[in-house]
């Protein structure tokens, strides 16, 4: 039998944020989103206003502007019920006052602890995971039909081809996001406990001169852009490509046989990769919180929706009933969250820059580390 107190509340709450009283206009729930989910959202909006006798207001907004505008807007009443982004917007977010907490309690099982973790700020949630990403090895399985177990063995094997491996490295601003499963098996970390830097540490430290080895034997080089990498691979110049699942539909297309894996270790831990999670957050400036949090947790996180919206992003549902168990979705499962606090916008362009100078051999690997992250640290206060 059920719980009539639940029963009870369940009616309180759909009476609070559904049935519009006679004579009154609908309640309207303000959606931002980018143009990749927008359509998607307008379906599944589609039910809950057929529910809940409401209105949903789909904005598609460009991904570049959604954060900044949201946090400029939202304080003043001007800006969205919901809005859709990465988790490493949180920091940000919560640091201006613009999100407010979730209750998933009741939908938590459901999900993987990275997404759920990534998805918290401070001990509090304050997003709803629909997908996973990070980057993992495409392997050729004509080129080399087995897996390597590690990075090295990885190199060894691509030695018959023009690149052993197609590694992105942005010319200008490094590649922290690729080469941190690398970094990571070094046992080393972005942040450590208490949000201290550990970029320099002694695993960090190992990293930086692993990484100009890599580069000395001309494993990975400035010249190999994403889009030099995905190339390579897809006319078999290498039979090994890091990437995530925003090559799959290029993959896919080009008629080369591959398999998806983790990216194996270089150290002795494991490789661990960021991983980026995609959600729904609503504003603590909301004039309808109970409808934004209804929406969410009955009609966002359920398996439907949350096939759909993965589907349309090309990621791994965050899900665990309808994810796919794949190379993407395990090595996004294997990874940790991309750091959401505000701190970490501070870290990239410093740390992709000692990145570079190393792989160019403009320096001592450990000297340039050390010199980013006192960089960094004077800038976080640390």
């Amino acid at each position: 039998m059920r719980n009539p107190l639940a029963l009870l509340s369940l009616a309180l709450l759909l009476a609070g944020c559904g049935a519009t009283e006679p004579g009154k206009a609908p309640a309207t729930l303000t959606v931002w989103a980018d143009d990749s989910r927008a359509p998607t959202l307008q379906t599944i909006a589609a039910g809950f206003e057929r529910d809940r006798h409401v209105k949903v207001k789909i904005v598609q907004k460009p991904m570049g502007s959604l954060r900044d505008d949201f946090v400029s807007q939202a304080p003043s009443g001007q800006g969205p019920d919901v809005i859709v982004g990465p988790h490493d917007w949180l920091g940000k977010l919560v640091q201006n006052g613009v999100v407010a907490p979730v209750d998933l309690s009741a939908k938590a099982a459901q999900f993987p602890k990275v997404a759920l973790d990534a998805m918290t700020y401070d001990g509090q949630t304050y997003g709803l995971p629909y997908a996973i990403e990070s980057v993992a090895l495409v392997r050729n399985t004509k080129l080399a039909p087995a897996a390597p177990r590690t990075f090295d063995e990885l190199v060894k094997l691509g030695r018959k081809a023009k690149y052993p491996v197609a590694l992105p490295v942005d010319p200008k601003a490094g590649s922290p996001f690729h080469l941190y499963p690398l970094m990571t098996s070094f046992g080393s970390a972005v942040f450590g406990p208490g949000k201290r830097l550990e970029l320099d540490d002694p695993g960090g430290l190992r990293f930086a001169a692993y990484l100009r080895g890599l580069a000395a034997r001309k494993v990975v080089s400035t010249s190999m852009s994403g889009d030099v990498a995905t190339n390579a691979f897809v006319t078999g110049q290498t039979p090994f490509l890091v990437t995530g699942p925003w090559d799959q539909p290029v993959l896919a297309k080009s008629g080369v046989p591959f398999a998806v894996a983790p990216v194996p270790p270089a150290g002795k831990a494991e490789a661990r990769p960021f991983t980026g999670v995609q959600g729904f957050y609503v504003s603590s400036k909301s004039a309808n919180p109970i409808l934004a949090n209804d929406f969410l947790i009955n009609y966002l996180a359920t398996a439907p929706a949350q096939t759909a919206l993965a589907e349309a992003g090309g990621r791994p549902a965050a899900m665990t009933s309808v994810r796919v168990d794949d190379g993407w979705a395990r090595a996004a499962l294997g990874g940790v969250p991309t750091p959401n606090i505000p701190e970490m916008d501070a870290v990239w362009a410093d740390w992709g820059l000692s990145q570079l100078a190393i792989i160019n051999g403009q320096g001592d690997p450990a000297a340039l580390t050390r010199q980013a992250a006192a960089k960094i640290r004077a800038k976080i206060g640390q």
